[in-house]
């Protein structure tokens, strides 16, 4: 077996030292900083909890917002607070005044969850999902363009595109297609959930009408934090999913927007208000600050492709463009039985990391028995990490 010879930028996490972490894209990590950041904020809540919530939280939360607008290029007036990218996607999908025979565009490298809202708002108003199938792998950025277009008609009321496709691990060329919808008259919910820390971003360049984010994936900011930023000409149509008393009440010095969002019931807030310490501490691990560490990730994951694509002896499925800071390959084929859920393990995950000490995410694509490995870059991750996977791949699945 390889052994393992850890990033020297390991030791700000507080991950296991045993396991070969290479999942980052599910659930994200947070540095030791970033956590004590958040204690701190959380000791504070806790000796006058009603005055943290009641006169405090609200200036804390604009500060907070603030910080983010300013790294994603977006508009504060226009980003809000919510637990995940999926609450998001909810919120703007459930606000709809859909009517019987409107379509609702996804391509069929949606993250589950999003495909999952996007039937429940249809099926009440008789709408239509419509999916774009894109292939994988494919050639080049134009396969996706060709086929979201494609599936475009005149009753094509929005349509729901992820940035960066989770099983696939694909930077789908958004921008272009934001500019091609909107010229066709559809509005585009942009499911961001892995791009924020892993891209450049500038929402107010994208011109999306809506867009969604995680802050607990690649901006390794506490689990719970996530955003909505909605173009200036859609906050109107927007409600969260959940009401509360913004609803009624009588400000005037806030938007309706964040007078609702701001406040959906008791929670722990601290999630959100630590986002601004993840982006400084993240943007101060390498000398070049965030364009630094987005490029050594990406890096790192197309280094990671290559090895495994080699060992493996499969041709890499995108062109090195649509690459971010995750990499999906091709694996021989499973088991023909279906998952009984998007969260049940692959028997290969397991052993992987009950042999090897090694966790990463075996998926089934597009279907059974066909499936695929992602593996994930961040920080804390070297080449050496990679190479003992793909030996581990090999020895699994040369002994079926």
């Amino acid at each position: 077996m390889i052994a393992r010879m850890p990033s020297s930028l390991a030791r700000f996490w507080t991950l296991d030292p045993a396991v070969v972490f290479l999942n980052h894209g599910s659930f994200g990590a947070c540095p030791r900083p970033v956590l004590d950041a958040q204690q701190r904020l959380r000791e504070r809540l806790e000796r006058q909890p009603v005055h943290f919530m009641v006169r405090d939280l609200e200036g804390l939360l604009d500060g907070a917002r603030g910080a983010l607008a300013a790294f994603l290029g977006a508009e504060s007036e226009g980003l809000v607070f919510v637990t995940n990218a999926t609450t998001a996607v909810n919120a703007v999908l459930r606000s709809l005044a859909l009517a019987p025979g409107d379509e609702l565009l996804v391509t069929d490298h949606a993250y589950n969850a999003c495909r999952n809202a996007l039937a429940f708002v249809a099926a009440p108003a008789r709408a239509r999902v419509v999916v774009a199938p894109v292939p994988f792998p494919l050639a080049s950025a134009d396969a996706v363009v060709e086929a979201v277009l494609g599936r475009v008609t005149p009753r094509t009321r929005l349509a729901l595109l992820d940035h960066v496709t989770s099983p696939t691990g694909l930077v789908l060329p958004v921008e272009q297609l934001v500019r091609e919808l909107a010229a066709r008259g559809v509005d585009t919910l942009v499911d961001g959930a892995h791009a924020p820390g892993m891209l450049p971003l500038d929402l107010r360049a994208l011109g999306a009408a809506y867009y969604a984010g995680n802050c607990h994936k690649w901006l390794c900011a506490p689990k719970g934090a996530g955003f909505l930023h909605l173009r200036r000409d859609r906050r109107d149509r927007v409600r969260p999913v959940v009401i509360s008393h913004g609803a009624n009440s009588s400000r005037t010095d806030r938007s309706r927007l964040l007078l609702e969002f701001d406040w959906t019931g008791s929670h722990d807030p601290t999630p959100y208000l630590s986002v601004p310490e993840a982006i400084r501490f993240l943007g101060g691990l390498l000398p070049g600050g965030w364009p630094e560490l987005m490029a050594r990730n990406r890096a790192l994951a197309l280094e990671a492709r290559r090895i495994l694509c080699e060992a493996l002896a499969v041709t890499p499925p995108c062109p090195d463009e649509m690459i971010g800071s995750l990499a999906t390959v091709p694996l021989p084929d499973g088991s023909a039985a279906s998952p009984r859920s998007p969260l049940d393990p692959d028997p290969l995950c397991d052993a992987l990391l009950a042999r090897f000490g090694i966790e990463v995410p075996i998926f089934p694509w597009p279907a059974p028995p066909r499936r695929v490995v992602r593996v994930s870059c961040q920080a804390y991750n070297a080449r050496e990490d990679y190479e003992r996977l793909a030996a581990a791949l090999v020895s699994l699945t040369r002994d079926g």
